[in-house]
């Protein structure tokens, strides 16, 4: 079995189509990583979802059917022709996958380099998939490791302070309409995760009045008290529009949420007006943002900007983090992969003391005890010797590169039975829960 993923992100495809393939809510992700799961050679999957990301995470018995299974959801799902979604597609298998999930989870691939929010996301893919019961035990380790690897990359180097988030990232965007955010009036569109993070920064920046809008009063209500803001129903937007200095939208809505009309209509004036859409689907009308005074930055010119540069010494930091933690990842699973051929090697080799054994029983019913276990004593003392020295050997050949499969090479020399190695790696299966 290998890890397979087939995705598409910021880095490889316009907002338009990550717009199309972002349906909003819970059950529109569950389903994909049910029809992953469902898909022919596929034994586990989830997905990670993120307002610039869409990456099926699939563990596969084959490469080419799977790949191609789990690109036609992505076709569907897009609404797209096969030839316009292909080309934006990406996919990472075996080793590369494991790289990539890792940068990911340290956030190396993020629109805004190093921004934290990514190890949520990873956090909650895997918490799906093991709710929907689509993760098994090759998805569990990688993701438990991913997650410890982003950790460590924010824990050991300045990465998050270097790079900023998402948010911070589009406020640094905003600056040249509205400067700093302290002291400025601002309206947040939302209540969500999204909404939560950037009201929370925003708060954290010094911003004078801050209002949440959302369709549910009681979720504005719930997060404005968070952060001493005011809560406002969505029909007094334009109302607010006419006298905030800084928007932000991240509704996760479908369907544009903020008309160029509605902003024109709130500033006739064409006093400066800073409008930041975080949303995807997109929430702003573009036309808005060319309307007077008005600044529009969304998530494509956020994707254009580029942010490493400003933290090369940290990013140099967390690659080499990465790199260790994909080659000893890789050591680990390459080692763990003998094991059941090991294992099964030295159940046969018991078998065999045993049934020789029982031989020398029906021949020599009368042995003494104690000479039958010095001499049962001696012979497990025989096949342990011959069979360290190539077992030892192939745990050490797993570690190299290859196309060479050692274990393989150790269950034909020793003619192992398949279904006794399969047997070692089989999950026990489950107790049925008391009634």
């Amino acid at each position: 079995m290998s890890v397979l993923i087939v995705g598409v992100s910021h880095n490889s495809a316009p907002v338009w189509l990550l717009e199309r393939l972002a349906s909003p809510g819970v059950d529109s992700v569950h389903k994909l990583v049910t029809d992953a799961a469902g898909c022919a050679h596929v034994a586990e999957a989830t997905v990670i979802s993120t307002c610039n990301r869409l990456e099926v995470y699939a563990d596969v018995e084959r490469f080419h059917g799977s790949v191609e299974q789990l690109s036609t959801l992505f076709v569907e799902r897009s609404g797209e022709s096969t030839e316009t979604l292909l080309p934006h597609l990406y996919v990472h298998y075996d080793d590369g996958a494991v790289a990539h999930l890792f940068q990911v989870a340290a956030g190396l691939d993020s629109m805004a380099l190093g921004e934290g929010q990514i190890l949520g996301q990873t956090r909650e893919a895997l918490r799906v998939g093991q709710e929907l019961g689509t993760v098994g035990p090759a998805l569990n380790v990688l993701f438990q490791q991913a997650l410890r690897v982003g950790k460590r990359s924010r824990a050991e180097t300045g990465i998050d302070r270097a790079a900023p988030s998402l948010v911070t990232a589009a406020l640094e965007r905003a600056r040249p309409t509205i400067g700093d955010v302290a002291g400025r009036s601002v309206a947040v569109l939302g209540a969500g995760a999204m909404a939560g993070l950037t009201t929370a920064t925003v708060s954290r920046l010094g911003a004078g009045d801050i209002v949440v809008l959302n369709r549910t009063a009681a979720r504005a209500e719930r997060l404005a008290a968070e952060y001493s803001a005011r809560p406002a129903p969505v029909e007094s937007l334009g109302f607010e529009l006419a006298g905030v200095d800084l928007l932000i939208t991240c509704t996760g809505a479908t369907g544009t949420q903020v008309s160029a009309d509605l902003v024109r209509e709130a500033r006739p004036d064409g006093r400066p007006l800073a409008i930041i859409d975080l949303a995807l689907p997109h929430d702003v009308d573009p036309a808005a943002g060319e309307l007077p005074g008005v600044q529009l930055v969304n998530l494509a010119d956020l994707a254009a900007s580029q942010h490493e540069s400003e933290a090369g010494a940290e990013v140099a930091a967390v690659r080499s983090i990465v790199t260790e933690e994909v080659a000893a990842f890789l050591a680990a699973r390459r080692q763990a992969s003998v094991t059941p051929t090991v294992v099964a090697l030295r159940s046969m080799a018991t078998s065999v003391v045993d049934a020789e054994m029982s031989r020398l029983d029906g021949r020599l019913p009368d042995l003494d005890p104690a000479v039958r276990a010095e001499v049962l004593h001696a012979v497990r003392r025989v096949a342990d010797k011959l069979l360290h020295e190539p077992t030892v050997r192939v745990r050490e050949l797993a570690n190299e590169s290859g196309a060479v499969s050692y274990a393989a090479a150790l269950a034909e020399l020793f003619a192992l039975d398949p279904d006794a190695v399969t047997a070692v790696t089989r999950p026990p299966v489950p107790e049925e829960p008391a009634r």
